[in-house]
């Protein structure tokens, strides 16, 4: 009995001693699906922002051939693959880095992560809406987050003037701005206009730009212009293979460093990863060499999923559109941001108050998963969410495409989801 009460006593004590983090809601979400699907239930996986495509069938060979390869890497990552990756960006997209200024790590969320702790204190300011893991990671690090609002009249983009007026708020000399496009979780991009005017009003806080490029390969029009290009005195481009590549669970991620930047950043970083992650797993980097090894062999892979996401994403936003989401018509990746704001008053009738419940509910009524706002920056009364449009098997090389027959869980998910609103 004693020994219990002692337990019991130290378990009680450990209870405060350890920081709050919750799992990753678009993880959560992805784990609560597979529970229901295993239950027998008729789901249709609109939450989790997973690639349906597979890698090209020459990348996933040089990965088996190199599984033989148990050794460790440098940190920074081989130096065949970060030529092949600054040359491969430069070919798509005429962004200039060194191969020096190249560091690959197992994907490019710890990469944002360990650039966040190379700071010792910083204002981070982050858009809402945002990826999931930015404010998480950003407090993780010690750092005085900064919410910059946007509104779907502004297309969920942030403005100079956003900027200067977040800016009132900051608490130190360091400032670091999380930029993200294509983004997630609206699927929309800058114009060369908008990149342009936001790089004025980063350089004059001094800001670090991390700028988060993961789905600009996957610009629908294939039109994608990095900030580095406007702004290469302080900004680091991240990318890696899980969108375009469609290699997720292969964690490969590489952050490109202007050239502005002074040379101790690239070292303070490196040394993180040296007590991190040592190093990007080397049968990956391997076939990571293939990936980018020559950005116009790759581009018919590319542009087929282009064709195949812009198809699936402007049909979405056009039946949404019909029963009063406001939703913008996606320019990139694979996610719709719906607000729900204009049948507020009918869902708050029905009990539906803030978008969990907005989620849980359109869950329970007709199997559609979606994410809500609150986890991309939103208090819990605004009433939206977040639509991925990838529940569809990859069609096969050459068919003609047709929408119902091809992509039948993305049309079924979708009507179930627009007789919900349209009975609300």
């Amino acid at each position: 009995m004693l020994q219990n009460y002692i337990w019991s006593k130290t378990g009680d004590k450990c209870k405060n001693m350890y920081r709050k983090v919750d799992q990753s809601q678009t993880l959560f979400i992805n784990s609560q699906t597979e529970r229901m699907v295993s239950q027998k239930r008729d789901v249709f996986r609109f939450g989790f922002g997973q690639s349906p495509f597979m890698p090209p069938q020459y990348i996933q060979e040089a990965l088996k051939k190199a599984v033989i390869h148990k050794e460790y890497s440098s940190v920074q990552g081989d130096l065949e693959l970060r030529e092949n990756i600054a040359n491969f960006h430069f070919m798509h997209n005429g962004l200039k880095v060194k191969t020096d200024n190249v560091v690959v790590a197992p994907g490019s969320k710890i990469l944002i992560f360990n650039i966040l702790m190379t700071f010792e204190n910083a204002d981070v300011f982050i858009p809402a809406p945002a990826w999931v893991s930015y404010g998480p990671q950003a407090k993780l690090a010690g750092h005085h987050i900064i919410k910059i609002p946007t509104s779907f009249e502004q297309r969920w983009r942030i403005t100079p003037q956003s900027i200067h007026d977040a800016a009132r708020t900051k608490r130190y000399d360091s400032s670091i701005l999380i930029l993200n496009y294509p983004g997630n979780p609206d699927g929309l991009t800058y114009s060369e206009e908008e990149l342009s005017e936001l790089s004025i009003a980063a350089g004059k806080y001094n800001m670090l730009v991390i700028s988060d490029e993961i789905y600009g390969l996957l610009d629908h029009d294939n039109t994608h212009h990095s900030f580095a290009s406007y702004y290469p005195q302080r900004t680091i481009t991240t990318t890696g293979l899980s969108k375009w590549c469609g290699a997720g669970g292969w964690r490969f991620g590489a952050a490109m460093i202007s050239d502005g930047l002074e040379p101790s950043f690239r070292k303070t970083l490196v040394g993180i990863g040296s007590e991190t992650y040592s190093c990007a797993p080397v049968p990956v980097q391997i076939a990571a060499r293939d990936a980018y090894q020559d950005y116009e062999m790759i581009k018919p892979y590319i542009d087929k999923q282009l064709g195949i996401l812009k198809m699936i994403g402007n049909y979405c936003c056009e039946e949404l559109k019909k029963v009063n989401i406001n939703v913008h018509p996606p320019q990139g990746g694979f996610y719709l941001f719906l607000d729900f704001s204009l049948i507020r008053e009918r869902l708050n009738s029905r009990g539906i108050r803030t978008s969990f419940e907005l989620c849980d509910q359109l869950l329970s009524d007709t199997g559609v998963v979606l994410l809500p706002s609150t986890a991309f920056g939103f208090e819990d009364d605004f009433l939206g969410a977040r639509l991925a449009y990838v529940d569809f098997d990859e069609p096969e090389e050459g068919e003609v495409l047709n929408l119902r027959s091809h992509f039948p869980r993305i049309t079924r998910g979708i009507e179930a989801l627009c007789k919900w609103m349209s009975e609300m």
